[in-house]
């Protein structure tokens, strides 16, 4: 299980390294408000505390989780109305506004967390930033990752390429996007609220649902399946945002550690993320569910190709698939 005083013990000798850096006491300090909807107890409730922690000595940062003050896809709204500094918003949101970035909420575009993190720190995820903060006003600092989606059944189904996933009633959040995403796995996709899903995987209204390892144990899915297939279909991260009319007054040298300061929130809550969900795959083998791995590149060629031949893809920008696809 994670270890929250052994994470405080890590990140406060994370901020004591990246601190060394800020510059000297600011005689006002900055205000910068967060909103996100995640909850104090998530692991990026405490990733965000251990940054307010480093750059306290010039920012005073509000933090307020579980869409206390903005709601979900409101935060962007919000940042270019001056009435919010910093948010963890989904690309999603991003690309309600920017259709280009919609390339970044595709099925199998990200092998895994670092292959997500290597492209968010090259020359086409630097583009695709500033297309964002050209666009938006709003400044990435990083992505936070939360975990990979992977595709729980209450069937014995063997799946091994998406032609198994064929007839498959996998339940997908409401909204043509996610529906796109359950029929780029081969699946015959159901919409269902997420308060339902227990129940339509117990009386079999559905075969299945898709989300990261520790939803399925915070809303006990585990109990009604009998399979988890390793699809890794979906790489879940947010963006680490704040406002870019505030970014551009800081100094260079106050961007520098506040970037660093970032980036080493980012990595500690990357690597708790991953570990936790290495123990509750062996949790979920101890209560009986059986786990395997697929084809993935067989899933991912056909998820891309459906996307490719489908309306969503023209927008995405030029030849920055096979740009991403060949990191």
């Amino acid at each position: 299980m994670f270890n929250r005083r052994k994470a405080i013990g890590i990140m406060a000798a994370s901020a004591a390294a990246v601190s060394a850096g800020l510059p000297a006491l600011a005689q006002d300090k900055t205000k910068l408000r967060f909103s996100a909807v995640f909850s104090e107890q998530d692991i990026r409730a405490d990733m965000m505390k251990q940054l307010a922690g480093v750059v306290g000595d010039q920012f005073e940062m509000e933090i307020y989780y579980g869409g206390t003050l903005f709601k979900q896809t409101t935060e962007i709204i919000a940042i270019q109305r001056g009435n919010l500094e910093m948010g963890n918003v989904a690309p999603q949101d991003i690309a309600t506004q920017i259709p280009a970035f919609s390339i970044l909420t595709s099925a199998y575009l990200f092998r895994d967390a670092a292959h997500m993190r290597a492209f968010f720190a090259s020359e086409a995820g630097a583009e695709m930033k500033a297309m964002a903060e050209d666009q938006l006003g709003i400044h990435i600092l990083g992505p936070t990752y939360f975990g990979t989606r992977q595709v729980g059944l209450n069937i014995d189904k063997q799946i091994t390429t998406p032609a198994d996933m064929s007839g498959v009633k996998l339940r997908m959040p409401g909204g043509d996007a996610w529906q796109f995403l359950g029929q780029s796995l081969g699946a015959n996709p159901t919409p269902m609220a997420y308060a339902e899903v227990y129940t339509g995987l117990q009386t079999g209204a559905i075969d299945g649902q898709d989300n990261p390892l520790p939803n399925v144990e915070n809303m006990k899915f585990y109990e009604v399946m009998k399979q988890i297939v390793l699809t890794s279909h979906l790489v879940g991260y947010d963006l680490l945002v704040i406002s870019k009319k505030v970014w551009d007054a800081l100094s260079e040298d106050q961007r520098t550690a506040f970037q660093a300061a970032a980036d080493a929130a980012i990595d500690w809550s990357q690597a708790e993320h991953l570990k936790r969900e290495q123990e509750l795959a062996a949790f979920f083998e101890e209560k009986g569910l059986k786990l395997s791995t697929p084809d993935t590149d067989a899933f991912r060629v056909f998820a891309q190709q459906q996307y490719l031949d489908s309306d969503i893809a023209k927008d995405w920008p030029e030849g920055m698939l096979d740009r991403i696809n060949a990191m």
